[in-house]
């Protein structure tokens, strides 16, 4: 019987007993290269999402300034001498149009929330998509 060398690395030890297992090779690059669209993917979902994080908190901080600017518009007609009626009815159309705005607000706040989380649920979707088919791809090869 011969003597194998003592030197042989566990990757080399590893291998020849796979080989003596008869397990399939097993591609590290093609592995590697998988995890690495899976990460690029959820990178870009983030992107996506914190892009719409962004917007929907500046289009929040202007919808804010308006509302405060309107409410210093509105304290500026109280200054005004006037009837009772005329005070009830400037406090009824602040009242219509608070209301109105509120929530024409909220719907544009609630779209943007929409499309945002869409557009990153999409991305890792279209991966995960992409990810069966290698993998169908990697069996059909075989």
């Amino acid at each position: 019987m011969a003597k194998r060398p003592d030197s042989d690395s566990f990757t080399d030890m590893f291998g020849r007993f796979g080989r003596d297992l008869k397990l399939p090779n097993v591609d590290v690059e093609a592995i590697l290269a998988h995890h690495r669209k899976n990460l690029e993917a959820l990178e870009k979902s983030a992107r996506a999402s914190a892009a719409g994080a962004s917007s929907l908190f500046s289009r929040q901080r202007e919808m804010l300034q308006d509302t405060l600017r309107e409410i210093a518009d509105m304290t500026q007609g109280y200054r005004a001498p006037g009837t009772p009626q005329d005070l009830m009815a400037k406090q009824t159309e602040f009242a219509r149009k608070s209301f109105e705005t509120t929530l024409k607000n909220a719907s544009e706040v609630a779209e943007l929330a929409r499309k945002s989380g869409t557009e990153s649920v999409n991305i890792l979707r279209m991966r995960i998509k992409e990810a069966m088919e290698e993998i169908r791809a990697g069996f059909e090869k075989k």
